[in-house]
């Protein structure tokens, strides 16, 4: 047992020494205050965000704040308002730092602007200077200064990070906007839809047996009410409810609504939804005979012909009776931004083996509604 604790001791002693050892070839670094303009940051909570950030990096000794204020505190020293180079290297002598960082955060133009300055005190010059510029969202101040800090020493960060709080037309995530509940993204939808296997033919079929006589390739407009629940780190969780109206080119008005849930990533815009759709249309009930002619169940005479021995089926057939027939549809897209306005494009397909399936196309125009925290 005994050994054992010595070389546990051993193994720690030797950790802390390699910790020492690295911590002593780093530069010694002080931090005092960031100057501050154009909202209610403190110049010294700007520096102490700055300093945490730094130690994060394992660039440099960081030196510690009480320490900082206990050596100035015996020569009588005033920091608030010490920004400038000749007043840092100055300290940075009596504290015995390598280098200084200072800088500026202001508000210019309803964008938050960072200036970092690294001074060299032994040379009393600027040894780098980074400016970046940020959409305004002040509570993600930690992490713009952890960026501006990073891309200055010329290390990796986050690209959909940085470009969510540097970007306007970036996507709505926690990010950019933390105070968001829901987004709502709301719009107008028009495209087209193709219709294949029987249910195309019973469409361009005559109206004297069935048919509604026109395209199987049909104009739809409508309007999609987007609600995004979730916006997390690259991804955004979705629901979509779009009421839809087809055929209106052909004289026809085939009211559909569809409910999807999906996902859409944040840096591209791409996104991908599935989820059922409800159709008004007229179906009957009938068979085909043995030419493989749709007739209607009535017309088969049994008295005359006996039982009918072909399946009773129900389809499309504008002799029948209004109601509902269901669906599931596969989409994808992507949306395009310009500024506030989003340009979604979209592709779907609705499968149906038995009766013909659906494809369609569809683009729109929208903007963005944010409800926010109460």
């Amino acid at each position: 047992m005994k050994k054992h604790l010595l070389i546990l001791l051993y193994i720690l002693s030797v950790f802390n020494l390699a910790v020492a050892q690295k911590n002593a070839n780093r530069p010694k670094l002080a931090v005092l205050n960031l100057d501050t303009h154009g909202f209610s940051l403190e110049p010294r909570t700007a520096g102490n965000i700055t300093r945490v950030e730094l130690e994060k990096l394992e660039l440099f000794d960081i030196m510690d704040k009480y320490d900082i204020d206990y050596l100035l505190d015996k020569d009588i020293q005033q920091t608030d308002n010490c920004f400038g180079k000749l007043c840092l290297v100055e300290i940075g002598k009596k504290i015995k730092a390598d280098k200084m960082l200072t800088g500026t955060i202001e508000m210019i133009n309803d964008r938050i602007v960072i200036t970092l300055r690294l001074i060299d005190v032994a040379t009393a010059s600027v040894e780098k200077t980074q400016i970046m510029d940020f959409i305004n969202v002040k509570n993600q101040m930690s992490e713009m200064i952890s960026i501006t800090l990073r891309k200055m020493f010329g290390l990796s960060f986050d690209q959909a990070v940085h470009d969510q709080l540097t970007k306007i037309d970036a996507f709505t995530t926690t990010v950019n906007a933390p105070d968001v509940d829901k987004v709502n993204l709301n719009g107008p939808r028009m495209g087209v839809a193709f219709f294949t296997g029987e249910n195309a033919k019973r469409i361009k079929a005559p109206e004297t047996v069935g048919g509604l006589d026109i395209s199987p390739v049909m104009f739809q407009f409508g309007y999609q009410l987007e609600a995004q629940y979730i916006g997390e780190g690259n991804f955004q969780a979705l629901a979509e409810f779009i009421p839809m109206l087809t055929g209106l080119d052909q004289g026809k008005a085939i009211p559909s609504i569809t409910v999807l849930n999906g996902l859409r990533e944040n840096r591209l815009g791409l996104e991908f939804a599935f989820g059922p759709t409800f159709l008004l249309t007229r179906r009957a009930e009938g068979f085909y005979d043995a030419a493989n002619e749709w007739r209607l169940a009535n017309t088969w005479n049994t008295s005359v012909n006996g039982p009918n021995p072909y399946p009773i089926i129900k389809r499309l057939d504008s002799r029948g009776t209004l109601g509902i027939s269901t669906g599931f549809i596969f989409a994808a897209g992507k949306t395009f931004r310009s500024g506030r306005l989003n340009i979604p494009v979209n592709i779907y397909f609705r499968p149906n083996s038995r009766e013909g399936s659906q494809y369609g196309i569809s683009f729109g125009f929208n903007t963005s509604s944010l409800k926010k925290n109460k």
